[in-house]
């Protein structure tokens, strides 16, 4: 018997015994799986359960989706970061209801069509929102495929995966798709970890897999070396009148799309004389670093005090409160935003 084709029975058995309780596989629309689906790219389950459930609260379903303000779905999404996935659940919640009449469409090809949907996320909620035996493949599960069979390809590369979803689609179980897709992401996400130390001894495959038996858990899978990251400095200015500090609104296109920011510019430089904002206190607040995909910001946080009321056009004054209710500052700030509320809170 193939490697992989002993795989589905104890995998699914394991996953009965051992599936994690998370909110959207105890009632899977395709709303719930599709909004999960999204939230968890590129972010930890543990992470999202409690952005999952005020989304929830908010846009309980498409149609209310729709017509959410922008702001609210920015404020929504802070901290998951990623932000053009938001934009893009808004865009796809408009097309299912302009041109599916506000029912999520069941093809596979109508799933795939949607803004911000690739082939794992068609495949995810086609397969357990629909119950149709598609795969879906993850990084976690392109991992276990490598390990399990003793695969050496780059499953960085488009081919990698085209042969891994070939080869699931000859062993996914039909009557039972939704649950082969959920427990080989659990277990890749819980047991066959990346970096060397997987939990080996809690495996289903343990009996089978090839990385184990061939002790090469530590060279599986493969992957090609990422391009380094470029390094950018930055200065990051906490402007501050009164009981307000100083946001701008980013760029419509481009790194951090729309959002609010402290003002900030490359470089470390002087307060920049061409926004027209008097100060009359000027003082280092710290250091900060946030790790974006292909780019790397070493920030400079220096505290103004200014003398003037008026802002550059597109920049607002905002209160603590907004600060914690209406304005979404990308997590990037978040050391910036943290000494914001100190001082907004009378910390100062």
């Amino acid at each position: 018997m193939d490697t992989l084709e002993r795989l589905p029975i104890p995998l699914l058995e394991w996953f009965r015994d051992n599936a994690r309780k998370l909110p959207w596989r105890d009632d899977p629309t395709p709303y719930h799986v599709w909004l999960s689906e999204i939230m968890l790219q590129q972010t930890r389950v543990a992470a999202v359960l409690d952005y999952y459930n005020r989304f929830l609260m908010e846009a309980p379903d498409v149609a209310a989706l729709t017509v959410l303000p922008e702001e609210r779905l920015m404020k929504l999404w802070q901290g998951l970061g990623y932000y053009s996935r938001a934009r893009n659940l808004q865009k796809a919640a408009k097309v299912i209801v302009e041109e599916h009449g506000g029912r999520f469409p069941s093809d596979y090809a109508g799933i795939r069509a949607l803004p911000g949907v690739g082939d794992y996320t068609a495949g995810a909620i086609w397969s357990i929102a629909f119950g149709q035996a598609v795969p879906a493949v993850d990084g976690n599960v392109l991992r276990v495929y490598a390990r399990v069979c003793g695969d050496d390809g780059d499953i960085t590369t488009p081919q990698m995966k085209k042969k891994v979803t070939q080869d699931l689609e000859k062993v996914i179980p039909v009557n039972a798709a939704g649950a082969f897709n959920q427990a080989l992401m659990e277990l890749g996400a819980t047991v066959c970890l990346p970096n060397g130390a997987p939990l080996c001894e809690r495996c289903p495959a343990k009996e089978f897999c090839a990385a184990l038996s061939q002790e090469r858990i530590s060279e599986l899978p493969v992957k090609a070396p990422k391009k380094p990251r470029r390094v950018e400095a930055r200065t990051v200015w906490l402007i501050f009148r009164g009981n307000s500090v100083a946001l701008r609104r980013r760029p419509g296109r481009g790194l951090l799309a729309g959002l609010w920011e402290f003002p900030s510019e490359t470089g470390t430089g002087p307060f920049p004389r061409g926004w027209g904002i008097e100060a009359r206190s000027n003082e280092y607040a710290g250091q900060a670093k946030h790790i974006f995909t292909h780019i790397e910001w070493h920030m400079t946080l220096r505290k103004v005090d200014a003398d003037t009321d008026v802002l550059p056009l597109g920049w607002v004054w905002a209160s603590g409160a907004e600060l914690e209710q209406k304005y979404a500052v990308p997590n990037a700030f978040d050391q910036a935003l943290g000494l914001a509320k100190e001082r907004l809170d009378g910390g100062e």
